[in-house]
Order: structure tokens, then sequence, then C-alpha cells
């Protein structure tokens, strides 16, 4: 029997290493500072390290802002005043450069690949979406299973092969993006079953919903949830999960497998790290989180993967838009590392010395 790309990729994922993340601590301890000044610059310094293998580690650039864009069946329980149209009006418009997450990335230097996994427009004529379509669309997962599982299975193929592809070009970190009208409802009632949470608890208003739309949506998570809740990882990703969220587990596991960072955007990619590690356990520790999205279920994502997140703008747009915003500060806490000088090395006395001066 022949062996996915991504079962591939699972088996290749290894547990971070910790002696490179202790070497990462120790050298912290001989940089000209106090222990502990930069905060949780040295704790992502140590992270990247642990990752690579190396202290100090390579900085996780050039990186690559992987966009995987899909519709949503639901979409048709009105859980959205946003029509289905707009996936593929934003996909086009993120590949011609005018998304806020092509400004952002074009302000960092991240190369931005747009995929289509799952529109259900037809984009061939766009230039710049690379076309690697399951299927247009999911089913409506209030009334059912949203996809197969060979659905599912080909879309986690997909990411861990874009995934390859990306580090295979020189990029040495993975950015999660997506776009996909209604994915927040499919993005909670995953959430909800993998986080073992209500309904209420994970589910928020996307794009600006109003309260009856939010009670109507909170019900559909629920039913979903209660539904797919004791099927395997891979069931509860079919019976509720969406193309792109299918998509970016595998590319998040096809990172993993090649040893390089993953800085996870908002509440839909929080929901496709959850489906990460519950198929590939050890992918956790190579994930970075972005942001933390005002979307509930992003909280709670966060928790279960004790994540913590780099920045807390109050933003929820997603398309990748929190995970590019964190990438200069992930960038600095690897250079600060690197090339910082030693205590021996600058001749700047230890404060243990006894001879150290009060700063002026």
């Amino acid at each position: 029997m022949t062996t996915s790309s991504f079962e591939r990729a699972v088996r290749r994922v290894v547990p971070v290493d910790e002696s490179a993340r202790q070497a990462a601590d120790e050298r912290q301890l001989q940089l000209t500072k106090p222990p502990g000044a930069l905060g949780r610059l040295e704790s992502l310094g140590a992270q990247l390290s642990a990752i690579a293998g190396e202290a100090p580690p390579p900085p996780p650039t050039p990186a690559a802002l992987v966009v995987f864009a899909a519709d949503h069946g639901v979409h048709a329980q009105g859980v959205t005043p946003w029509p289905q149209d707009v996936t593929a009006q934003m996909v086009a418009n993120i590949a011609a450069g005018g998304a806020a997450v092509s400004v952002l990335a074009r302000q960092h230097g991240v190369t931005v690949r747009v995929v289509d996994v799952g529109v259900a427009t037809d984009l061939d004529g766009i230039d710049g979406v690379t076309h690697r379509r399951v299927r247009p669309g999911t089913d409506d997962l209030a009334t059912g299973p949203a996809m197969s599982l060979d659905d599912a299975r080909r879309a986690l193929d997909v990411g861990a092969e874009v995934a390859t592809e990306a580090i295979a070009a020189g990029h040495r970190s993975l950015l999660t993006g997506e776009m996909g009208i209604a994915n927040t409802t499919s993005a909670a009632a995953l959430i909800s079953v993998l986080c073992g949470t209500d309904a209420t608890v994970v589910t928020g208003r996307g794009t600006g919903i109003d309260d009856a739309t939010l009670a109507r949506k909170v019900a559909v998570v629920r039913a979903a949830a209660q539904r797919a809740g004791g099927g395997t990882p891979l069931e509860v990703l079919a019976d509720v999960g969406g193309l792109e969220i299918a998509a970016l587990a595998g590319a998040i596991v096809g990172a993993a497998a090649h040893q390089v960072p993953v800085l996870v955007d908002g509440v839909i990619a929080c929901a496709a790290a959850l489906v990460a590690t519950s198929l590939a356990p050890e992918s956790g520790g190579y994930l970075i989180a972005g942001h933390r999205s005002t979307e509930p279920g992003a909280t709670a994502a966060l928790e279960a993967l004790d994540l913590e997140p780099v920045l807390d703008l109050a933003m929820r747009l997603g398309e990748g838009t929190g995970a590019v915003s964190a990438l200069p500060i992930v960038t600095s806490a690897a250079l600060l590392l690197a090339e910082m000088a030693t205590f021996d090395s600058a001749g700047v006395t230890r404060k243990d010395a006894g001879t150290a001066r009060p700063p002026r």
C-alpha cells in the first residue's frame, strides 16, 4: 500500500532537541545582560534552538506564508452575512498583493503562496494561485459530514506537500494563512470537539455577526460537535472540518518533519494546530503562536496547545496577518542569541564578580 505524503511526514516528525534548548539557556546567561532581562525573546530563542537542534539557532528567514483557501457548505445555514463569492474575490486580492496580509508580507520580506484547496468558484484564470483543489467546497456540516475521510486525507497531503516545497525552496519558517467564508464555524466545531468545550465558549462573531446570527451559529456548532464527538481526530476533521483547515494541519506536520518552525495565525490556524498535534503529537514542539485572536475559540485552543502568543493586538482578520506580524519579533529572538556579545568577549564585568559598577 502506498504511503501518502502526510503519512510520510508524520513518520519523520521527531521531538525537538531539548539539549539544544538547554545550550541556548546557558548561552543566554553568558550574554551582556541581566538574566531574563529579554523576557519572552529568551524563551523564543531557546525554542528556535530546540527546533533547529543547534544553539544559537538560524534565523527563521526567509519565511514563507502559505494561504490555503476553501469554501464551506455550512454557509447555507446563515452563519455569516458575507456572500460565499467573497472567498474567491479575496483569493484574487491576496494573489494580486492588495490584501492586508499582502502588505505585511511585503514589509517583512515574506513569500506568499496562495493555494486553492477547495474554493467553490473556478479560479483557473487568476494569476498567482496554486491549483490543488480537492473538491469545490465542503458539504453542510449542519446536515451531515463536511467531507469524506478520503477528502480529508487528500487535503492533509496537499498541506504536507506545499510545506515540503516551500522548505525545499530555501524557506526557514512556515507561516499559516487561510481564506474561507464561514470557516470560523468549522473551526469552532473542531475546537469544541478536540478541547471538550461547549459551543458557547468557543464560538465567536467571526466577521462581525449580530446576536441573532451568533445564536444560530452556536446552535449549529453545538449540534455538529455533538455528532462528531467520540470520533478519531481524522474522523472529526472530516465530519466538521474544512479543506483549508485540513491543508493547514498537513502543512504544520510537513514543516515539523523538516525541523522548521511554524508561526500559527488565528482561530482557523489554531484549529488546524489541534488537528495536527492530535495526528502527530510531537509537531506541537515546532509551533509558535503568532498572536491571540479575539475569537474565543483561539484562546481555548492556545490553552490546550500550551502556547503563549507573541502578540495580543485584538486582531481577528485571519489571512496570516498575525503570524506575519509576529515574524520580526521571532527573528529578533534568534539574532539576539546569535549576535550579542558575551561578557568575556566584550570585556564586561559580571554582576557576581564583585567589581561591577552600577549603571550611569
